[in-house]
């Protein structure tokens, strides 16, 4: 038993029993925010949509569990927001989907890369990445995209929403901190969270 759970832990990129049920919980999270739409938030700014919280679990899932968990649960986030697409941006399967399949997978990469000086640190800088990806991503594909017609957004909308990408990324960045935070303390069993134990370092 001890040397499956092990293998099950041992490569980030290994898709594990374990690592499905995750996926699917964090995922789960993100359905819960969208369909209660306590995810969004509405803003001011039109063909835009809506600011949104519904990245947060593909950041910590993929900062905690790696990026495998990480690009399921974005790409749950990514089909959900395609399906109940509200403005002509989101309707486009490329936007919906792509960038958000991404955000997990760039929080791990950035929390792998910065963990080693300070959990906290590594858990803003992933938040803030994680959050930055959604949101240049989309912002980006909505300039260039449908090819060879009008795209979905122009300059000037994309300046209007720096502000709300501003505060996404920052509120992105927080709570995760928390959540990790609260994840290591629940798994190490102490009253101050440790730094990354060994048995942590194989999830990466």
């Amino acid at each position: 038993m001890a040397s499956g759970t092990g293998n099950e832990r041992g490569s980030g990129f290994g898709l594990s029993t374990r690592k499905i049920v995750i996926a699917g919980v964090v995922g789960g999270i993100a359905l819960f925010l969208g369909a209660t739409r306590l995810g969004f938030v509405p803003v001011p700014i039109p063909l835009v949509g809506n600011a949104t919280i519904m990245h947060i679990p593909a950041v910590v899932g993929g900062a905690l569990e790696g990026p495998v968990v990480g690009l399921l649960a974005g790409a749950i986030f990514g089909i959900f927001s395609f399906l109940y697409a509200e403005v002509p941006l989101f309707k486009d399967p490329i936007v919906a989907l792509l960038p958000r399949m991404l955000i997990g997978v760039v929080a791990w990469a950035v929390f792998v890369g910065l963990r080693r000086w300070s959990v906290d640190l590594a858990s803003a800088a992933s938040g803030l990445a994680g959050s930055l990806t959604n949101s240049i991503g989309v912002l980006g594909l909505g300039l260039i995209l449908p090819f060879g017609s009008q795209s979905y957004l122009t300059p000037a909308l994309v300046v209007a929403a720096v502000p709300q990408v501003i505060a996404e990324a920052i509120v992105a960045a927080v709570v995760t901190v928390v959540v990790v935070r609260g994840v290591l303390l629940y798994r190490s069993g102490r009253t101050t969270a440790p730094e990354i134990e060994p048995d942590e370092e194989k999830r990466y």
